[in-house]
């Protein structure tokens, strides 16, 4: 993507005297380790007379000598601050910063970087309409063409420069990736490695996403693999394409039962089922739910959907810090350096009508089991045609990827970035190494449950072959959730018992295995306040109900998971008892006892079951299992704020030691 009318390449454009100079370096406030320092270069590299922007950087310094090179870490994005994350970084990459500095810094219009802002988001809010999105880049003005992945690639340069280094390593997850890639085509001989986690390829991301379609079926299927599916459906993909299809573009309802058992109704249109499988990148256990919801939906039982809905539109419970993602500056370069099918010259209603006829000439099958709807409203197509055209832009890059030393990593459960991406990159540097990580989403160093990907993070950087990942069964909690039950007459007894009581047992079993579940995902999705908060923490029942942790005990309050059959008590260590009611279900009263039995007497006629199938079942045993852990961070926030910061994934493998 080389700039209009003139080269980047390294040696051609010789910097101006403010990016040349020293960075000053100071001890930062929070730590003698890092060390915080500004940078002023131009607001353009090519036009120094147009004026400066001072760069925001933190150096974590070699603790092993004087380092001639330094790590450069990109952040995502575009628009996400890398500062907040150089603790990270230093903690994902281990030894590979022993010998050499390691610098994050925000990139220019992002966190302490001169973050782009407009009045129209923060005055009509920043979910992105045309209209916000066209007042911003008016308000932005003529600059709007600045923020690129081109400018940040020489800001990296003068961050060379300027520090001192001989050569760098470029480690970018997602964003970041293509900026490490254009650095390389642009100054090959100032880069030591390339280390590409989740990859946008260098012409990425492509305007209608459609590598992310053609995974979705591939990854619906190996989630389901090794029978995993066997008593949900035997195709997940067809019963995706049937509620499409049902869907249309309106949407079907469900009802969710929130924290204090209150019914909710949530709609859930075809889009947000794509909203819902990409939250799966960062939660295994999230993605491991929508199988058998589908299935339901498929079926016209849409609770396990809504509730799906519910908790993937949630978000990670506590927000981000205001500086920690840019949305202006996020627009600024998406829309600038996208190659959009349609004439820049036109005006917005020409551009958008450009773009539906390309979408409707290749049609709904490059896109199944979703629609070309569904790919036009997934992308910034609808708001990037109301972006005013920026003289130069897009830019085509045509330039290889040069041959130096790459390791690329893509997880296999990776819809933001498929494999696909990391394949086309792979194949432009002959030298590289692909690692393809099973049971991982998006971010790989942070997600990845094994030590797979950081072997083979320190094997590339000892110069030895990598070895690719072994094939394995996920985590349990990583696996498809049941099918949850329509009535309590699709519910078989409990082994060793007959009648409405064994169903009703079976049911009861079924409920704590649910709440188990539910209880957890929430724990981790609020773990702030779980842990420093009021330590109440609560879920809603599939049916009715809820529970939750409340004053140091797990307590269930007419939680229902089968119709009809509602589960109320505390669970103990020292064993539990509750009461089962509702009108579908034979009343009564079970006892957990301290080897797992599960007994009682329901609807008159006695119950039992031996403590293996309760334990399979994981009735209430997840929570206090991860107690010790969870009372970890709660003695550890640096430790804590790290893992929030990784995902959903990185805190399940801490808890869990998966």
């Amino acid at each position: 993507m080389l700039a209009a009318g003139a080269s980047l390449l390294a040696g051609t454009v010789a910097l101006p005297q403010a990016a040349q100079a020293d960075i000053k370096w100071g001890v930062c406030a929070e730590s003698n380790n890092i060390a915080c320092g500004h940078l002023t270069v131009p607001l353009n590299p090519q036009a120094p007379s147009q004026g400066v922007i001072t760069l925001a950087l933190r150096r974590h310094r070699a603790p092993i000598g004087e380092a001639k090179d330094a790590v450069i870490a990109l952040a995502g994005g575009p628009g996400q601050s890398a500062i907040p994350f150089l603790n990270q970084f230093a903690q994902l990459l281990g030894p590979i910063v022993d010998s050499r500095d390691l610098i994050a810094f925000d990139q220019r219009g992002t966190g302490f970087s001169h973050p782009l802002s407009c009045a129209a988001f923060e005055h009509l809010g920043e979910n992105a309409s045309p209209l916000t999105v066209s007042l911003c880049g008016s308000e932005i003005g003529e600059t709007r063409g600045l923020y690129t992945t081109a400018q940040t690639v020489a800001d990296i340069e003068a961050i060379r420069q300027a520090g001192g280094y001989e050569k760098l390593v470029l480690y970018g997850t997602s964003y970041g990736t293509k900026v490490a890639e254009r650095y390389a085509q642009d100054y090959p001989s100032h880069v030591e490695a390339l280390v590409l986690d989740s990859v946008v390829p260098p012409n990425g991301p492509e305007a209608f996403d459609r590598a992310t379609f053609a995974a979705v079926p591939r990854i619906l299927r190996q989630l389901c693999a090794n029978g995993a599916c066997a008593q949900i459906t035997h195709d997940p993909v067809s019963d995706l394409a049937r509620v499409v299809t049902r869907m249309g573009t309106g949407s079907i309802r469900g009802t969710v039962i929130d924290g204090h058992g209150r019914p909710h109704t949530e709609h859930v249109s075809s889009d947000d089922l794509i909203e819902v499988l990409l939250a799966g990148d960062f939660d295994p256990i999230l993605r491991g739910e929508f199988p058998a919801a589908i299935r339901s939906a498929r079926h016209g039982d849409t609770a396990a959907l809504a509730r799906l809905m519910d908790r993937a539109s949630g978000g990670e419970g506590e927000e981000e810090s205001p500086e920690a993602f840019d949305v202006p500056l996020y627009y600024s370069t998406i829309c600038d350096e996208t190659t959009f099918p349609w004439n820049p010259a036109a005006n917005a209603v020409k551009r958008l009508r450009e773009a539906k006829a390309v979408l409707s000439a290749t049609g709904n099958r490059a896109f199944a089991p979703f629609t070309a709807a569904n790919a036009l409203a997934l992308s910034d197509v609808p708001t990037c045609a109301d972006w005013p055209r920026t003289p130069g832009g897009p830019e085509v890059n045509t330039d290889p990827l040069p041959n130096v030393p790459s390791l690329i990593l893509s997880g296999a459960d990776d819809l933001r970035t498929p494999t696909s991406g990391a394949r086309e990159v792979g194949g432009q540097i002959p030298d590289s190494q692909l690692l393809v990580v099973p049971n991982t989403g998006h971010s790989v160093l942070g997600a990845d449950p094994t030590p797979c990907a950081h072997n083979a993070l320190k094997s590339f950087f000892e110069q030895r072959t990598i070895k690719q990942c072994k094939e394995a069964i996920p985590p349990p909690l990583f696996l498809p959730t049941p099918l949850p039950p329509r009535s309590i007459a699709a519910v078989a007894p409990a082994h060793g018992n007959r009648g409405l009581p064994g169903k009703t047992l079976q049911s009861a079993l079924l409920t704590l295995g649910d709440f188990d579940r539910q209880l957890l995902l929430t724990v981790l999705e609020n773990i702030g306040e779980a842990l420093f908060g009021s330590g109440t923490v609560r879920t809603g029942g599939l049916r009715a109900g809820w529970g939750g942790i409340v004053h140091g005990k797990l307590v269930l309050h007419g939680y229902s998971y089968v119709p009809g059959v509602t589960v109320t008590g505390t669970l103990s260590s020292k064993g539990s008892t509750f009461h089962i009611g509702g009108r579908a279900a034979a009343r009564g009263t079970l006892r957990i006892g301290t080897h797992g039995t599960l007994s009682g007497v329901l609807g008159g006629h006695g119950v039992h079951l031996s403590g293996s199938s309760p334990s399979e079942a994981g009735i209430g045993f997840s929570i206090p299992r991860a107690s010790t852990h969870l009372s970890g961070l709660a003695a550890d926030p640096k430790r804590l704020e790290l893992l929030r910061a990784k995902g959903m994934a990185a805190l399940l493998r801490y808890v869990f030691g998966a």
